[in-house]
Parts: C-alpha cells; structure tokens; sequence
C-alpha cells in the first residue's frame, strides 16, 4: 500500500479527473478501504480542498469548486500534453484565449522539472505549426462548456444554427469532442431527435450544462472521427473536388490528408478527392500537396486557379 502522503496525493488526483467518484469505486482505484478513504478525504478537507460526499449506499465524493484554484496534481505525461495543448492554443486555435494561454503556459513550463521541460523543448523544435488564419474560430466559453458537459456526462442545452441556416434549440447528452481540420464538433445523442447527431461549434450558442447525468450511450461504430466525417459526406454542398496528384499518397496525406480522402492511383500518383462549399480552401489544399497535379472536377475550380496562375505571374514579372 503506498505510504499515506503519495495516497493523498493520488487521490487529489482522481478526484480532478471526474466530477463524481462511487466511494467503493474510488476505494477500489486507490487499494484501500472504505473507512480508510474516508479518512483521506478528511485529511484533503484540512489541506483546504472543497471535497462534497453524498451519503447512502450510493454515496460518493466529488471536488467542488473552491475559493480558490487548488493546485493540480499531474503526471509526467500530462505535464508535457498540458504544455503543446497550451502552446497551441496561444496561436490562435480558439477565439479569445490566446494571451491567457500564454500566461498559462508560462507558469506551467516555470514549475516544470528539467527532464519535462525538455521533452516539451524537443516537440516544439521538431513540429512545424500551421497557423490558418481563415476559417471559423470557436468562443472559448463554448469550447469550455461543452467540454466540461462531456467529462461529467451531465445532460446539455444550446441553440444551434444549420447549415441551411435553421435555428434550433437542442437538448442533448453530449459524449466527445471532435477537431477535424479546421472545426471543432460535438458528437452527442439528441434526446428530441432520439438519434446521434455532430455539431459544429462554431455554429453552437449559449451551451448550458444541465444538473441531469445521465449513463452514457454506445455511439454506433464507437469511433467519434468516423461518425463526424460520414455526417459531413452525408451533407450536401455544391462542390465535389477530385485531382489526380503526382506524388506517392502516403507523402500527399502527411501534407493534406487531414483535410482530404487519399487514395493511390498506381506508381508514385493519387487521386484526391473532397468536399467543399467554396472553391478558395480546396485550391489552397492543391497548392499545400507539394506536387504537380490535374483537376479532374469541378471545372469552375480550373478556372479559378487559372485565374490565380495568372495573377501570382503578373506579381513577380
């Protein structure tokens, strides 16, 4: 049994990990008796942590929120994904957070011991970030929101704006959060629709966590990335691109496989193929695979990069 200072400790950390822990599941998680539990968590209530029980045979316990922000207690690879989370977040991924994950980041990597602190030095000097400064950003609230509903699996409220421009309102019991490309989205089972949805946050207003938990569903497939890209395919939109690349597609999908299908089309070419509702990103996206290419459809998308050929020559004759 660990000694009774790292058992404290291990059990601040789980306690920040859920919001509502069974005392005989925690118990069990931290090798210890009922009784003995109880006794740590008096011992976390004297350090200053706001830890609630609820009695009864289901009773447990959770960290409520304090006066304060009480010290995290993280692991060494939480430590490091805290820092590259951070320090892509001060580059703008999420509207209105940037200098706050600064100062965030700043404190994290001051606190950090050598050895961490140059693991997180070592990804940073080896990743290449790409910075877009187009496309729809995400309010940090939202993001907050949302995030926090997933973790507690307590039910969640928010009206949403389609892609056809309907406003709806939508009760839901939310299960993951998706980053794919540029967007952010939320799978969740809606509870007035009585099926599984994804939604983009960037069209989702005033999310508000509910007090209802809720046993969370079996997402059909159980892959969230999976479920997101077959509702965006499912979405009709005006333009279908398809290109055959010059290049192997294991090196095309390291360049643009995010954003795009990439499917090898015999020795050394592809053929890519995606959707879109502009024609702007795809020729973006050509330009990126870093390789000479033909159009295959649309044709208005020949034509515009055409006319970008056209203009790029006019700027350096």
């Amino acid at each position: 049994m660990a000694n009774t200072s790292s058992r404290t400790l291990r059990l601040l950390s789980l306690l920040q990990t859920h919001r509502y822990w069974p005392g005989a599941e925690l118990a069990g998680r931290l090798g210890v008796s009922v009784r003995t539990l109880r006794r740590d968590v008096d011992r976390l209530r004297e350090l200053g942590y706001p830890v609630e029980a609820q009695r009864g045979v289901d009773g447990g316990y959770q960290l409520a929120p304090g006066a304060a922000l009480p010290p995290l207690v993280v692991d060494d690879e939480e430590a490091v994904a805290l820092a590259i989370g951070l320090r892509a977040a001060a580059q703008g991924a999420v509207a209105g957070i940037e200098e706050a994950s600064i100062r965030a980041l700043t404190k994290v990597v001051q606190v950090m011991p050598p050895r961490l602190r140059r693991r997180v030095d070592a990804l940073r000097t080896a990743t290449v970030p790409a910075v877009w400064a187009t496309g729809p950003t995400v309010d940090s609230e939202v993001l907050t929101t949302v995030a926090q509903a997933c973790r507690d699996e307590v039910r969640l409220r928010f009206s949403y704006t389609a892609h056809r421009r309907e406003r709806t309102a939508r009760f839901v019991e939310p299960h993951r959060l998706v980053s794919l490309g540029r967007r952010w989205y939320l799978v969740a089972y809606d509870l007035t629709r009585h099926d599984w949805r994804s939604f983009r946050l960037d069209r989702l207003d005033h999310p508000e966590g509910t007090s209802e938990r809720f046993r969370p569903r079996d997402l059909p497939g159980g892959d969230p990335v999976a479920f997101v890209r077959a509702g965006i395919d499912a979405i009709p939109t005006p333009y279908a691109i398809e290109a055959i690349v010059h290049a192997p597609a294991a090196s095309v999908r390291v360049q643009v496989g995010q954003w795009t299908t990439v499917e090898e089309d015999g020795d050394d070419r592809c053929r890519l193929r995606m959707t879109a509702d502009s024609l702007t990103w795809p020729a973006l996206v050509l330009g990126m695979a870093g390789a000479e290419f033909e159009l295959v459809d649309p044709p208005e998308l020949t034509d515009l990069i055409r006319e970008w050929g056209t203009r790029f020559t006019r700027a350096t004759t």
